[in-house]
């Protein structure tokens, strides 16, 4: 079989993978703030919290004891983990009710996410809540001369498709603990935000940086603003996208310019499927800080807009068959798998064009005899 080259010109049509970004499942339950129906002692509600099954919350027999966590914003519950005391008593637990949802004070008032029959002594179950929206989790035990021990409560939340949860990022200066990668870690730090909240010190156009590290289509981006203090601070900065790290990318195209957020809200805004890998802050100004608790981006990708690709194959394979160019994109398609790309399916969008350079042997030059 004769060996020879072949020029083509490919054309690969606009293609994008639809990746679904990781979706992310955290234990939300440390960022809130708990409170119960009674005290009894040291066995305050906080106790449920502190990752620490030996030390517990206890509710003395009252009627409808009860145990709220106040998320202080709404998420989508996926799941509830409650551990059991271990020393006795573990049938208190019995016919307890976990309740999400928005109503407060009332604890009963909000719809149910499961009922636990019973957990064995010093044991963790879970419990699924089908990702129920709300702020408030609550356990209630309905009836007279109740007692409601709870040693551990964690409360996973979902982020579905946040696309800042795989990136990197940067900023301008640090302040402190105010570490940049605070602002995608899903902890809104409503009550420790120095350790969950980014934040620059007081200088000329601080600005955050989020590497997607692939190019995306973005829909929106949410900002949560910080709850302890300052709202201010983030009034007038500009929100960047694209793929330039031309002036640490703040000179890409702006999707919006955000006038203020009230403190501890979290506002959205739309960006109209701009495309970039870089999403950028920036406050334009002399003595500015910025500070960032939650920084989320949504939309889809990654995408590749229409490329052209030369190729110089050293082949006999003739690409008028249809299995010779499905092999073709396989190999390609791997290609994009090592770089990162998956989920990518390509297809012709134009039967490629080929040209066929076969180069002649050249005539042998044989001296004349004389």
């Amino acid at each position: 079989m004769s060996v020879f080259f072949r020029t083509l010109s490919l054309l690969l049509g606009f293609f994008s993978a639809q990746i679904e970004a990781d979706e992310k499942e955290v234990n939300a339950a440390g960022w809130g703030t708990p409170s119960q129906s009674a005290v009894y002692y040291d066995w305050y509600p906080q106790k449920a919290l502190d990752l620490n099954p030996s030390t517990c919350t206890y509710i003395p027999a009252q009627t409808n004891p009860w145990w709220r966590l106040d998320l202080l914003k709404v998420y989508t519950v996926n799941r509830v983990v409650i551990t059991n005391r271990l020393d006795c008593c573990s049938e208190s637990i019995n016919g307890a009710e976990i309740r999400v949802g928005n109503v407060s004070p009332d604890a009963f008032s909000n719809p149910i996410c499961a009922v636990i029959s019973s957990i064995p002594a010093g044991v963790s179950y879970s419990y699924s809540c089908n990702r129920m929206e709300g702020r408030y989790v609550s356990v209630v035990i309905p009836g007279t001369s109740k007692i409601l021990t709870l040693c551990e409560v964690k409360v996973y939340v979902v982020y579905p498709g946040n696309l800042a949860a795989g990136g990197s990022v940067t900023q301008s200066s640090t302040l402190t603990s105010w570490i940049a990668e605070q602002a995608i870690d899903f902890n809104p730090g409503f009550t420790q935000p120095s350790l969950a909240c980014s934040s620059t010190t007081n200088q000329t156009d601080p600005w955050w940086r989020l590497d997607m590290r692939h190019i995306y289509r973005v829909s929106n981006v949410v900002i949560t603003n910080r709850n302890d203090c300052c709202p201010e601070q983030i009034n007038g900065a500009e929100i960047h996208i694209g793929n330039s790290l031309e002036n640490n990318g703040n000179n890409n195209p702006v999707c919006a310019v955000i006038s203020s957020i009230p403190a501890g809200d979290s506002s959205t805004y739309t960006c109209n499927d701009m495309e970039g890998r870089y999403v950028n802050l920036i406050i334009p100004g002399d003595s500015r800080v910025l500070t960032l608790c939650e920084v989320e981006v949504y939309g889809e990708g990654p995408c590749l807009k229409q490329t052209f690709v030369k190729l110089k194959l050293k082949s006999s394979s003739n690409l008028s068959d249809a299995a010779a160019r499905a092999r073709l994109l396989t190999q390609l398609e791997s290609v994009l798998v090592g770089r990162g790309i998956s989920g990518v399916k390509l297809r012709w969008s134009q039967l490629p064009k080929q040209a066929v350079m076969r180069k002649e042997a050249a005539a042998a030059q044989c001296g004349g005899r004389k």
